[in-house]
C-alpha cells in the first residue's frame, strides 16, 4: 500500500512538474526577445521617434516599416461573436502571412486564448523575424452611436473593462468568463513582447462626436499619468485621451511600454474637405495632435483607415486634383496621403486599413478605377499593391491591408435590404456584397475547383449523382442540361446538338422561381408562356452576354424609383407581364440635394448583370475570378450568383416577392428553379428551339431544380491571385528591419 501511494505521489509530482514547465515556457521563452529597459524600469521593443517607428535590435534602435494585414474573427457559416477560428487555423494562416512578407498582424478586438497561444508558439518555432501583433481594443460602438454621449458612465465603464480585458489577454494574465459575442477562457500565453502597439477604439460616428463635444464643452482637459490633452482638445478628444491613458496604465502593470494610437478614419480627420458633397462626412474632427505624451517612453502615433473611394470627396474635391502619380495620372489618394502627412508634423502616421475587394458587386466609385468592388482578384492585387507603394512613398510609418480572409457575414449598404432574412447572411456568399470579399485568402463555396467554368464537361461527369441534377427537357437544339449549386452560385451545363457559334446565334435561358414575371417578351419572338420569367440570361457576343430582370420584379428600381423617387419609373413597366427585362443594377451613390449636401448630385448606379466569358480554373493562366460562362464546341457552362436570380437567402429557399411596397421587402419560399432554354438564329431573327404553335408554352410543366435547405456550409480556403501580387510588393518595400 505504501509503494502504491509513493507511485501515485511520483506520478502526480511528474505531472505537476510538466505542467509547471509548460506554463513557465510561455513566459521564459519570450523573455529572450531582445528589448531595452528604460530608466524607469520598463521593457521596450518598439518606440516612436520623430515620424518613424523604431525597433530595438542588435542593441540599438533602428527604423521599422510596418507591412501588415488585418485579421478578422469569423469563418463562413459563423458570425464573429461565435469565435469559430481554431488554433490550427491561426497557425496555418500565420505561416501564409509570414510567407507573404507581412511583419504585423492587426486584430480589432480580443481573440480567444488560442490566438495568443498560436502567435507565441509560431514565433517560438520559426527562424528569423517574428510576426508582431497590433492589438485593437473595441469601443462600445453600438452604445456610442445609440446614446451619442461618450461620457455616460455605462459607456465609460464598459470601455475601461474592455481595456483591462484586452491588456490581460495579451499578457496572458486573465480568465474571461463566458459572455455572448465575446472571447472567453484562460489566457496564459504572454504575447506582450511580440506587441508593436495598442490600437484603441473603432471608427467614430461624427454625430456622436459632435454631440459629445456640445454636451461636455467644459470638459476639455485631462492630465493623465502617461497622456494629457492640449489646450486645443475637444470634449471627445479629452475622453479619448483618458481611454488611451487607461491603456497605458494597465500595460505598465506588466512592466512593458508599447506605442499607442487610436482608431481614426477620413470622416473624422482634422483636414477640411470643401469638395465633400455630404456635410456629415466633414462634420467634425478627432485630432491626434490634440493628445500629448506626458510620460510614455514608447511614444504615440496617428493611424487612419484610408480607402480610395470613400468619402466622395476623393472624386469631387478640386484640392485633391493637383497630384499626379508616376504614370502622369491625377491621383487623389496620393494627394490625400500627402496632405494628411503634412498635417502630422514630426509624428509617425500609419494607414491601418486600406484596400479594395475582389467582388462582383460595387458600392462606391473611386479615382483611377479604384472602386469599392467590381474587381477581379488580379485587379485587387494590383490596386492594393499600388496603394501600399504610395503609402511608403509618402513617408508613412507603414500600411496594414484590409483584410486577410473573406468574411461571408458582412453587409453592404446597397445589397443589405435585399438579403433576407438578415440573420442568415453567413450561410451563403453573396458576391454582389463587396464587403464580404476584401480578403487575400479567399473563402470559396464548395463547388469552386470542382466545377470549373471552362467549357469542359468532364468535371460534371465526375460529380456524384446527389451533387447534380439532369433536367428532363425536350427542347430542340439541346441534348442535355445539368444543374448544380453551392453556397455562392447556381451552375448550369448545356450540351447542344451542334457547336455553338456566337456570331451566328444567341443562347437564352429564362429563369422562373416564383409566380409572376414576364410571359411574353421580344426575346421570345411570338411565343407566349403560361408562367412568367423573373430573369433572363443571354449568352452570345461579349457585349451582349448578361442577365436581366423582369421590370416589375426589379427590386433596385422598386426601392430607389418607387420608394425613394430617385429613379424614373415607367408605370407600364411596373405591371405584371410587362414584357420588359431591365439591366441588373446596383446603387453606388444616392441622389443628394441641399440641405443634406452642398449641391445637387444625381443618383449613381452601375450594371452588375454582365456575364464575362472566361475560365474559373485557378490553375489556368487565363483565370478570371469574375468569369461567368464559357463554351467549347457543343458544351456551354455557366455560373450565376444567387442574388441575380432573385434569391434573398438560398439556404432557406427565400426569394424576393413581387409583394410589398415602400422601403421594405417581402420574401417568398420557392420550390426551386425552372429553366427555359432556347436558341435564336441571328440570320433568321427567330427562335429555333421553341415551338411557335404551342401557345402558351407550359413553363409550369418544366422540371424544377430543387435542393434542401442548409444550416451548415461547405467551403475551402485558397490564396487569391492578389496574394502573390501584394507579396512581391511587401517583400520589395524598404526599409524593412528583421529581428534575429
Amino acid at each position: 500500500m505504501k509503494r502504491k501511494n509513493s507511485r501515485v505521489k511520483w506520478v502526480s509530482l511528474t505531472l505537476l512538474l510538466v505542467a509547471g514547465i509548460s506554463y513557465l515556457w510561455w513566459f521564459w521563452d519570450i523573455s529572450r526577445v531582445e528589448s531595452m529597459e528604460t530608466a524607469s524600469g520598463f521593457q521596450m521593443k518598439f518606440r516612436t521617434t520623430g515620424d518613424q517607428i523604431e525597433i530595438y535590435q542588435d542593441q540599438k534602435w533602428q527604423p521599422f516599416f510596418v507591412k501588415g494585414v488585418n485579421l478578422g474573427a469569423s469563418l463562413p457559416g459563423h458570425y464573429p461573436g461565435e469565435l469559430p477560428i481554431k488554433k490550427e487555423d491561426y497557425l496555418r494562416w500565420f505561416a501564409m502571412i509570414d510567407e507573404m512578407g507581412a511583419n504585423v498582424i492587426r486584430v480589432y478586438t480580443i481573440h480567444p486564448p488560442e490566438f495568443y497561444e498560436a502567435l507565441v508558439s509560431y514565433n517560438h518555432k520559426k527562424e528569423g523575424a517574428p510576426l508582431y501583433l497590433m492589438q485593437g481594443i473595441w469601443s462600445p460602438e453600438e452604445l456610442l452611436i445609440e446614446k451619442k454621449d461618450a461620457y455616460l458612465p455605462e459607456i465609460r465603464e464598459a470601455f475601461r473593462h474592455e481595456i483591462q480585458d484586452a491588456v490581460g489577454a495579451v499578457y496572458g494574465d486573465i480568465t474571461l468568463p463566458e459572455k455572448q459575442g465575446k472571447a472567453s477562457g484562460k489566457y496564459r500565453a504572454n504575447a506582450g513582447p511580440y506587441l508593436i502597439g495598442w490600437h484603441t477604439g473603432t471608427e467614430w460616428d461624427p454625430v456622436m462626436v459632435q454631440n459629445t463635444n456640445k454636451l461636455h464643452a467644459k470638459s476639455v482637459s485631462y492630465q493623465g499619468v502617461h497622456f494629457r490633452t492640449t489646450d486645443k482638445s475637444t470634449a471627445f478628444e479629452t475622453w479619448l485621451t483618458e481611454m488611451v491613458d487607461t491603456v497605458a496604465q494597465e500595460e505598465s502593470k506588466h512592466g512593458w511600454q508599447h506605442p499607442m494610437t487610436f482608431t481614426n478614419w477620413v470622416t473624422t480627420d482634422p483636414l477640411s474637405h470643401p469638395g465633400e458633397p455630404i456635410y456629415q462626412e466633414d462634420l467634425v474632427s478627432v485630432d491626434p495632435t490634440h493628445i500629448q505624451v506626458a510620460s510614455w517612453d514608447a511614444g504615440y502615433f496617428a493611424s487612419y483607415h484610408v480607402y480610395p473611394y470613400y468619402p466622395d470627396f476623393f472624386r469631387h474635391d478640386p484640392a485633391l486634383q493637383q497630384v499626379k502619380n508616376e504614370a502622369g495620372e491625377i491621383d487623389t489618394y496620393k494627394a490625400y496621403l500627402r496632405q494628411l502627412k503634412a498635417y502630422h508634423k514630426d509624428m509617425p502616421i500609419m494607414v491601418t486599413e486600406f484596400g479594395v475587394p475582389a467582388s462582383w458587386g460595387t458600392a462606391h466609385l473611386g479615382n483611377l478605377g479604384r472602386d469599392q468592388g467590381g474587381h477581379t482578384e488580379k485587379e485587387q492585387g494590383e490596386i492594393n499593391a499600388a496603394l501600399m507603394r504610395e503609402i511608403g512613398e509618402e513617408g508613412y510609418a507603414g500600411g496594414i491591408v484590409f483584410a486577410w480572409q473573406d468574411e461571408w457575414f458582412k453587409k453592404t449598404w446597397n445589397t443589405m435590404r435585399f438579403e433576407l432574412p438578415e440573420d442568415r447572411r453567413s450561410f451563403w456568399i453573396n458576391v454582389l456584397t463587396n464587403e464580404s470579399l476584401f480578403g487575400l485568402l479567399g473563402m470559396y463555396p464548395n463547388k469552386d475547383g470542382v466545377l470549373n467554368i471552362d467549357g469542359d464537361r468532364s468535371d460534371w461527369d465526375k460529380m456524384q449523382p446527389e451533387e447534380k441534377q439532369r433536367l428532363d427537357l425536350a427542347v430542340p437544339g439541346f441534348e442535355e442540361i445539368w444543374m448544380a449549386h453551392d453556397e455562392g452560385y447556381v451552375y448550369l451545363m448545356a450540351q447542344l446538338d451542334h457547336s455553338f457559334d456566337s456570331e451566328k446565334e444567341k443562347l437564352y435561358f429564362g429563369v422562373d422561381t416564383t409566380p409572376g414575371g414576364n410571359r411574353h417578351a421580344p426575346e421570345l419572338g411570338g411565343v407566349r408562356l403560361d408562367e412568367g420569367l423573373e430573369t433572363l440570361i443571354s449568352l452570345g457576343k461579349d457585349e451582349e452576354s448578361e442577365i436581366r430582370i423582369s421590370s416589375n420584379y426589379d427590386f433596385h428600381t422598386r426601392l430607389y424609383g418607387k420608394a425613394y423617387g430617385m429613379l424614373p419609373v415607367k408605370e407600364e413597366e411596373m405591371h405584371d407581364d410587362s414584357g420588359v427585362f431591365k439591366p441588373w443594377k446596383l446603387a453606388v451613390g444616392l441622389e443628394m440635394e441641399p440641405p443634406d449636401s452642398k449641391k445637387y448630385y444625381p443618383m449613381e448606379e452601375v450594371g452588375v448583370g454582365k456575364l464575362a466569358r472566361g475560365t474559373t480554373d485557378s490553375e489556368d493562366a487565363s483565370y478570371n475570378s469574375l468569369a461567368a460562362w464559357q463554351v467549347k464546341g457543343k458544351v456551354v457552362e455557366m455560373r450565376v450568383p444567387w442574388m441575380l436570380l432573385g434569391f434573398t437567402d438560398p439556404s432557406s429557399l427565400a426569394v424576393m416577392s413581387y409583394q410589398g411596397e415602400g422601403k421594405t421587402f417581402k420574401t417568398a419560399t420557392t420550390k426551386g428553379i425552372r429553366i427555359l432554354p432556347w436558341i435564336v438564329d441571328r440570320a433568321k431573327a427567330q427562335t429555333t428551339s421553341l415551338p411557335q404553335e404551342s401557345s402558351p408554352f407550359r413553363v409550369s410543366e418544366l422540371p424544377i431544380y430543387s435542393w434542401p435547405t442548409w444550416e451548415q456550409v461547405r467551403y475551402h480556403e485558397r490564396k487569391k491571385q492578389s496574394y502573390s501580387i501584394l507579396q512581391k510588393t511587401y517583400r520589395d518595400m524598404k526599409p524593412s528591419i528583421l529581428q534575429k
